[in-house]
């Protein structure tokens, strides 16, 4: 569904390709929540808790950030910054919004952390096998809405009353791991899609990360994708649900050089970028077409 503009769309980019500058100190890496949109070009912010519209005219010439370490750097020539709620302050999110940014705040949605603030609130018979790699981590039992979702509603307050305007769903795929539950796809599919509508309540735009194998099922229920190294995995032409709708696909690759890839990514017209995978502020951009 194409959703019109509340405001005027941003000026275009610089259509070249950055040159791979110096890279900034990582600082521990951050939990759960990301980043939420901000207002267009010379109009007014839109406020806290509205959410983001995603101008179909524009759906293939974003530019994005996605910074989950170090402190915010707020002058990236990026449209969309991609955050965490709970490490990046009001004054960042002010910032951002005083520049026109639209931020998107992202959500561990089907894992539970203990060094998370609301770790207290998740029944343990709703925790699961360790989360690989990722120590004080679990699956949850994503079959168990009752229980998850007045802790996963807070957590999206949260990013509406930072400012942010849209919300990133991560760990949105535990059917595809050793969660130590009997997770099926229509399991997650009927999670995934009440993570959606429970956003929409709450005045924010959703956005699905990662989950290649259900985009073809979910594309219709979320307004725009995350993805992490289609590229490499070869997974790319998975992500045209979204683009062929004109809604966004922010795409970010660990390894290679982006006069490579961004030749595949900006013709499906991918918003793409290379990242280190701390996700400090350092990025090297895709042209625009």
């Amino acid at each position: 569904m194409r959703m019109r503009p509340a405001w005027p769309v941003p000026r275009g980019r610089s259509v070249r390709v950055l040159p791979r500058g110096p890279r900034r100190g990582a600082v521990a890496l951050a939990a759960v929540l990301v980043l939420a949109p901000v207002a267009g070009c010379h109009t007014p912010v839109v406020p806290p808790g509205a959410p983001t519209r995603w101008p179909a005219e524009l759906a293939h010439r974003w530019q994005w950030q996605w910074q989950l370490t170090g402190q915010v750097d707020v002058t990236v020539d990026a449209d969309v910054y991609l955050l965490d709620p709970v490490r990046t302050t009001s004054a960042e999110t002010a910032a951002l919004r005083a520049r026109d940014r639209r931020l998107v705040c992202q959500i561990r949605v089907g894992t539970y952390a203990s060094t998370d603030p609301d770790a207290s609130r998740f029944p343990a018979d709703a925790l699961g096998a360790a989360v690989a790699g990722r120590p004080g981590s679990q699956w949850l039992d994503v079959r168990r809405w009752d229980a998850l979702e007045p802790v996963l509603a807070d957590r999206f307050r949260l990013c509406r009353g930072k400012g942010f305007g849209a919300v990133a769903v991560d760990d949105a795929d535990g059917y595809r791991h050793r969660t130590g539950f009997p997770l099926d796809f229509d399991d997650q599919l009927r999670f995934n899609r009440r993570l959606a509508a429970l956003a929409r309540r709450l005045d924010l735009s959703p956005g699905l990360v990662d989950d290649v194998p259900q985009v073809a099922a979910l594309a219709p229920d979320f307004d725009f994708a995350v993805n992490q190294e289609c590229v490499r995995r070869r997974e790319c032409a998975k992500l045209l649900p979204f683009a062929d709708a004109d809604k966004p696909v922010f795409h970010v690759e660990y390894t290679g050089d982006p006069t490579a890839f961004c030749v595949t990514t900006v013709g499906y017209g991918f918003a793409s970028m290379l990242k280190d995978r701390k996700l400090d502020a350092w990025r090297d951009p895709c042209p625009q077409l």
